[in-house]
């Protein structure tokens, strides 16, 4: 680091493209004559920067190719409790409609929302609490062979997403996060974005197990490009009215390690696939890395799939699919503040301010309204791997991410576009996942150079952070019945539910003890909209309206316990 600079958190200074250079808000007394080595570590382009149309194209598919892993991996691990296990042609519709979801989020959320290059996607915040609630009795699927055209539409995962959504919507567009702000600093981030990366070594060593050869070569090839031949432009026949046809030079390896490092080790696997150099035995070590495992999905996929809102079904609600969703849903709004700060330092913008937090944290919340409406089994929000893109790449520039939005939603609209994606190797994401979510882990602990680090209670509270994070959720998994809470005849709901069938709001007693005075009630009940606002009464019995009906309840009554969806919606808001 020369001596006249300062570092922006991770040295991302910027980078010199055809003599010019990008500014970064922390970075003082650039030099242009700065050494090979500065400058491999400066942006190519900036939050604010627009490539051209078709660099930006390239970099959104690697951006695309980046979330791949992580938004296919949802729907794949959900179709288990979703009965899609043994019908690929639905699994495929499923990654279609996420594609197309995640797409529009991402547009959204750089257009109207915190307005930095990151990327929506699924998120496996929201599985753990998703699969808990698929694996309910009620839920249990039949057997496979009746399910070619089931979908458990009225799964609970399928619908909860929108409303505990809803929840983040107001978060965000009240203000409320920002109020937060105030006590959220690089000791809660740090920890935060760390154990992220951290958390997901399970799924890069599962992916890379399936053969260690073929995910070496990707990591490999990633760090070949990105670190070495970073520094080696490759020329490129381009146009122009002023030098009409011409050279120019691309820095193709800095900006691409990812995309071609998934190209060149899905080549390769193509290559040993067809000449049987890989086993064709399911039970065999690298049967995974074959490229023809999913073709018969590419053959039976439309063309044309437009997904739709409530193509699974009509929407249900259940408490048990609340609560449980809106945990995940607290722990991602935490996530994507801390990944807001680790894309504004990767891209070179300053640190966002409070009412784009505010902004960005509502516009997830629409996004995932969005995806529970469409049925994409999961729900949407920043994407973490490619924020560590963002560190290796050193391209800033939100246009390629809206190049990345455009790209997913119509990767959603031709269902043969988003099956080809299917038959990239298991091993090869796998090799990506060991290099991104490293970064992301890297990122996270970057949040420290804030911090004091001399003071031993910093050193505590990051210290037990992490070591808590790690330790009680490995705890948690080794000893599932270690927190039981009993079954629902032991605590006493069923008897409970059945004492109160007959709801006592709906009897001539219960009216003349809670209903508003001065004939407030009578008036109300002649509203069809009074019965979905939680704190008025269902209506108002005729005997109290001079119907001098004998009757003593209301129809259709409800009973205690089983408030309809409406209520429960603005009850929980509210």
């Amino acid at each position: 680091m020369g001596p006249g600079k300062e570092s922006n958190g991770l040295d991302n200074y910027v980078f010199p493209l055809e003599g010019r250079f990008c500014d970064l808000p922390d970075t003082k007394n650039t030099e242009p004559n700065a050494s090979v080595d500065e400058d491999g570590n400066k942006l190519a382009y900036c939050v604010t920067d627009a490539p051209p149309w078709y660099l930006s194209i390239i970099l959104g598919i690697q951006h695309c190719l980046t979330a791949f892993g992580g938004i296919i991996a949802i729907p794949l691990i959900l179709s288990q409790g979703l009965c899609l296990q043994h019908d690929g042609l639905t699994q495929s519709h499923l990654i279609s409609t996420i594609f197309f979801v995640s797409g529009i989020c991402t547009l959204l959320q750089v257009t109207f929302g915190i307005r930095l290059p990151i990327l929506q996607g699924g998120t496996f915040t929201l599985l753990a609490p998703s699969m808990a609630v698929l694996s309910m009795p009620e839920w249990t699927c039949p057997a496979w062979t009746q399910n070619a055209s089931l979908v458990n539409t009225s799964s609970t995962e399928f619908t909860e997403v929108w409303q505990s959504r809803m929840r983040a919507m107001f978060v965000g567009f009240s203000g409320l996060i920002g109020l937060f702000m105030r006590f959220i600093g690089p000791l809660t981030i740090a920890p935060t974005i760390s154990l992220i990366g951290l958390s997901l070594f399970d799924s890069a060593g599962t992916s890379a197990g399936n053969h260690w050869g073929i995910a070496a070569m990707t990591t490999a090839l990633i760090i070949l490009f990105s670190q070495y031949l970073r520094h080696i432009s490759v020329p490129f026949p381009t146009y122009s009215k002023d030098k009409k046809l011409h050279t120019s030079r691309v820095y193709m390896f800095q900006i691409l390690p990812v995309l071609l490092g998934i190209t060149f080790s899905w080549l390769i696997c193509y290559i040993l696939t067809i000449y049987n150099v890989l086993p064709a035995e399911p039970d065999q070590y690298g049967y995974l890395a074959r490229t023809d495992l999913k073709g018969d999905v590419i053959n039976q996929a439309p063309w044309f799939s437009f997904p739709y809102p409530g193509q699974w079904g009509i929407p249900t609600v259940s408490l048990a699919g609340v609560v449980g969703i809106l945990a995940g849903v607290t722990s991602s709004m935490i996530e994507s503040v801390g990944d807001y700060h680790a894309c504004a330092r990767l891209s070179g913008a300053p640190p966002p301010p409070r009412h784009a937090i505010n902004r960005g944290i509502g516009i997830e919340g629409l996004g995932c309204l969005l995806a529970g409406v469409w049925g994409t089994g999961n729900g949407t929000t920043s994407y973490s791997e490619n924020v560590g893109a963002l560190g290796i790449t050193k391209v800033g520039s939100r246009m390629v991410i809206v190049a990345s939005g455009v790209l997913m939603v119509v990767m959603g609209l031709f269902g043969k576009v988003g099956a080809i994606f299917t038959t990239i190797p298991s091993p090869v994401i796998g090799g990506m996942f060991m290099v991104m979510f490293g970064v992301i882990a890297a990122a996270g602990v970057s949040n420290l150079q804030y911090a004091d680090m001399n003071s031993s209670r910093n050193i505590f509270i990051f210290g037990f952070s992490m070591f808590s994070g790690l330790v009680i959720p490995n705890w948690v998994i080794k000893n599932p019945g270690a927190i039981a809470t009993g079954s629902k005849d032991e605590r006493g709901i069923l008897a409970w539910n059945k004492a109160h069938e007959n709801d006592s709001s709906n009897t001539l007693e219960s009216g003349e003890v809670y209903n508003l005075p001065f004939g407030i009630s009578s008036y109300l009940s002649s509203s069809s909209c009074v019965r979905y606002i939680p704190f008025c009464p269902p209506g108002v019995p005729r005997s109290l309206t001079g119907s001098g009906a004998e009757t003593n309840s209301l129809e259709p009554k409800q009973p205690l316990g089983h408030p309809e969806p409406a209520q429960i919606i603005i009850g929980v808001a509210l």
